[in-house]
């Protein structure tokens, strides 16, 4: 895992992490490939499996072929239904892992075994979801990640009325004196991204928008501006 991971909690950095839902998966390899030369920070991954979320995407061997196609750090968001019994599958190649409030399972034991495990933990939460149901767990995550979509399917319009739980994530900081990074998935463009980093967001998922863009690197570059940083990650 990159040191400079584990920096964000020390400072809330923009990061921008391009989702390889949206990706050539006949070509994954040069994909990732293309967006860390375009200076992506993380490599999201979008794992669904048909119960959860209405879409099967892929599994560990996925992500694990993925990882080796990049330095940079594997943001693994589980849309399953039991993450439990997955977080020793995915912590091997993860530097995060996030799971849903709305899923089957003990979510203060599954994020404890995210942390055990060596990884951030992130916990996610629906469009449809009320923001009391992630209060009981402030403390226990690293990253709330707020779906900025209906989960399930890439290339769907951003919902706007979703910055309403950005804006409450970030009254809680503030308020009760706890520390996580706010990160947004779905629909994210450089217009979109605008009124979630206003909202408290700093960590930007940004699949068709990247990996559709004529210019990558002229994108994620748009995208990190959005968050006040200028420079792009040195190629590596």
């Amino acid at each position: 895992m990159e040191s400079g991971y584990r920096e964000i909690m020390q400072e809330r950095k923009t990061i921008v992490a391009p989702s390889i839902l949206a990706c050539d998966f006949s070509r994954l390899g040069a994909e990732v490939e293309r967006v860390t030369s375009a200076g992506a920070d993380w490599i999201h991954c979008d794992v669904m499996d048909g119960h959860l979320v209405d879409n099967i995407s892929f599994g560990p061997a996925f992500v694990e072929a993925a990882s080796r196609h990049t330095a940079r750090p594997l943001d693994v968001h589980l849309m399953i239904t039991n993450p439990d019994h997955y977080v020793s599958r995915f912590s091997k190649m993860a530097a995060s892992i996030t799971v849903h409030v709305e899923a089957d399972h003990d979510v203060a034991g599954t994020l404890a075994a995210i942390r055990a495990a060596g990884c951030l933990a992130g916990l996610a939460i629906s469009p449809p979801t009320p923001t009391d149901r992630i209060l009981p767990f402030l403390g226990q995550f690293d990253i709330l990640l707020v779906m900025t979509v209906n989960p399930g399917f890439g290339g769907q319009p951003f919902l706007p009325e979703t910055l309403d739980k950005v804006r409450v994530a970030s009254d809680w900081r503030r308020e009760r004196g706890v520390d996580f990074q706010i990160e947004v998935d779905g629909g994210i463009n450089v217009a979109t991204a605008k009124d979630s980093v206003a909202a408290g967001a700093n960590i930007l998922v940004a699949g068709t928008s990247v990996f559709k863009s004529a210019d990558a690197r002229a994108e994620i570059s748009a995208l990190r501006r959005v968050g006040g940083v200028d420079k792009l990650r040195v190629d590596q």
